[in-house]
């Protein structure tokens, strides 16, 4: 051994094998490639590491040990969501993804598997068919990218680069989607007045230099938006298209917006049939109508009945494939990676065996429990709803008439195994409803939230702000 440790399985780990690549490329250290990463950035002190493990089961305890930490909501009273959701997964879902033809391929991709292709072509007419839309692409890595690149195909459209945000955004969301899109677009949010769009606001902002209106429905607040055909026939008349971000699993009961008046619709796929798994398996869509104006400029693969080699013959393949940075490489629109294809055929999976009228249950189911959350807690005297608005699945109370905060509620109620919800402010806690969530489980978190707001509760939850922050 010597001084310096050297990993046994990295050997560019030992000294004179560092110094000598330093030296090759003119550095003295290696902080010198970081140079570009403000300081603020910088952690500034080693990561907190255990000590080097040199044995395989040594590493295994260790990491098994970590893991045992985790607590899933399965073994805990849940009222989390805030863009991953605790759905049913029927077990057939997760018998067909793991099986060795679907799973052994890189991170689900198809290349040329033509039993894959057609997977996913009816995984892609399933979502067609919710969403009232005529083309959907293959899985991209998650909704915040599909939203992104939606936004990026009205800019490239219209040619503009203002783009009005008309509802609230899961702030990761948002932030993400600035990160992707700022070279080229400027997002300018429009405040929403009862949890929906301020159509008025909205329509005194708009431009010949908007290239799109953003709406999230339902919100990070599960408001579920009432004026999408107003703001279709506003954004349209000043030649700016409509972007709509939404979650499919309540289009079963629901008017999907593609019926109001959106021009591209993208979401996330995870509430159908994905585990919530610690954050979730996710995969995002991307639909717009069959017009060669919106469909060449989806980055993204399609797949469809394409013509082969053989006269006459026909088989499941790639559609327009000339859009895609695989085929035009640096002159792509936009840059096109590892799709999450097998959460596609999950998805794919889930659609088939739910059908329209299994749909249509669910949301209804979703609609009546959220109804029911709603009206239970804001019967807790000092706690109201946050606004008026039709929700989906999630809600926001305000806990501050009760004398409490929403950290210290979640404190208080997670010390009896109920994990209440979200802190979104101060006072305000966004609560999550499935249909996993009984009409008991609600009763149980109803009561727990009565106890605290009468007083029952331990001091943490009236802490003020400067005391929690200390």
């Amino acid at each position: 051994m010597t001084d310096a440790f050297v990993h046994p399985y990295i050997p560019n780990t030992a000294p004179a094998t560092k110094q000598a690549m330093l030296d090759a490329v003119g550095a003295t250290s290696t902080e010198e490639f970081y140079a570009d990463v403000p300081a603020e950035l910088r952690l500034g002190r080693p990561l907190d590491l255990p000590a080097p493990l040199l044995a395989e089961q040594d590493l295994a305890r260790h990491v098994r040990g970590l893991l045992a930490k985790n607590r899933s909501t399965d073994e805990r009273l849940s009222f989390l969501g805030h863009g991953t959701y605790h759905h049913y997964v029927p077990a057939v879902v997760d018998e067909v993804i793991t099986r060795s033809e679907f799973l052994t391929a890189y991170a689900g991709e198809p290349y040329e598997d033509h039993g894959r292709f057609q997977a996913l072509f009816q995984y892609q007419s399933l979502m067609a068919e919710l969403l009232a839309m005529d083309v959907v692409n293959v899985p991209t890595y998650d909704g915040y990218q599909a939203t992104a690149t939606g936004l990026a195909m009205a800019g490239r459209i219209t040619g503009r680069r203002r783009v009005l945000v008309a509802s609230d955004v899961l702030p990761a969301k948002y932030s993400k989607v600035l990160d992707f899109v700022r070279v080229h677009l400027d997002l300018e949010v429009v405040a929403t007045v009862n949890g929906t769009a301020d159509v008025a606001g909205l329509a005194s902002r708009l431009g010949d230099d908007v290239a799109a209106v953003w709406v999230e429905t339902p919100s990070v607040t599960g408001a579920v938006e009432a004026s999408l055909a107003t703001i279709a026939e506003a954004a349209h008349a000043a030649g700016a298209i409509l972007v709509v971000g939404t979650d499919p699993i309540g289009y079963g009961v629901l008017t999907p917006p593609a019926e109001q008046g959106a021009d591209i619709v993208c979401g996330d796929i995870q509430s159908l049939g994905l585990h919530q798994w610690y954050g979730g398996a996710h995969g995002g869509f991307i639909a717009v109508a069959d017009d060669p104006t919106f469909v060449m400029e989806m980055p993204s693969r399609l797949f469809g009945l394409a013509t082969t080699d053989v006269p006459g013959e026909v088989g499941f393949g790639d559609v327009a494939y000339e859009r895609t940075s695989f085929a035009l490489r640096e002159e792509g629109k936009e840059w096109v990676g590892t799709a999450a294809a097998l959460w596609g055929i999950a998805a794919g999976v889930y659609l088939a065996l739910m059908g329209p009228q299994g749909m249509r249950d669910l949301g209804e189911l979703l609609l009546a429990r959220t109804r029911y959350a709603q009206l239970r807690l804001a019967a807790i005297p000092g706690v109201a709803l946050g606004d008026d608005a039709l929700h989906l699945r999630e809600f926001t109370i305000d806990v501050s008439g009760a004398g409490l905060t929403a950290r210290g509620v979640v404190e208080a109620l997670r010390g009896q195994g109920i994990e209440p919800g979200v802190v979104l402010g101060e006072h305000t806690l966004v609560v999550c409803v499935t249909e996993l969530t009984s009409q008991a489980d609600i009763d149980r978190l109803a009561t727990a939230l009565a106890g605290l707001a009468s007083g029952a509760g331990t001091d943490a939850t009236t802490t003020t702000t400067e005391e929690q922050n200390a």
